[in-house]
């Protein structure tokens, strides 16, 4: 899976995502400071999911209308530890492959998509 992950996800998730072979581009590191508006689109540039636990990334979509087919997942969970939060983050991610055109949530427990607009 190709993923733009936002400056605020965490590195051990990056990094797990990464040891499972996806393909994930991290704006902390690849190019830090970077807006909202112009990581996602990158991320439609670059077809790739938008990770992040920013709720901003729904009003860009959603309420400013831009292009964001990509999709984006925003991660609403815990992270009592590194660890534990890299397994959240992977097995979420693989727990389903219909990440593109959607806006999901992922809380404790559940996983709640919302389609977004087409350009």
């Amino acid at each position: 899976m190709r993923i733009l992950a936002n400056e605020n996800f965490p590195r051990r998730g990056v990094e797990a995502l990464r040891e499972s072979g996806h393909d994930v581009w991290w704006a902390r590191t690849d190019a830090p400071g970077l807006s909202d508006v112009e990581i996602l689109a990158r991320a439609q540039h670059e077809q790739r999911i938008v990770a992040t636990f920013d709720k901003d990334f729904g009003e860009l979509a959603f309420r400013h209308g831009l292009p964001a087919e990509c999709g984006i997942v925003l991660f609403r969970i815990a992270l009592p530890s590194p660890e534990l939060a890299a397994k959240k983050i992977v097995a979420a991610f693989e727990s389903r492959s219909d990440w593109p055109g959607h806006f999901s949530v992922i809380e404790e427990g559940q996983v709640r998509m919302r389609p977004l607009a087409r350009e």
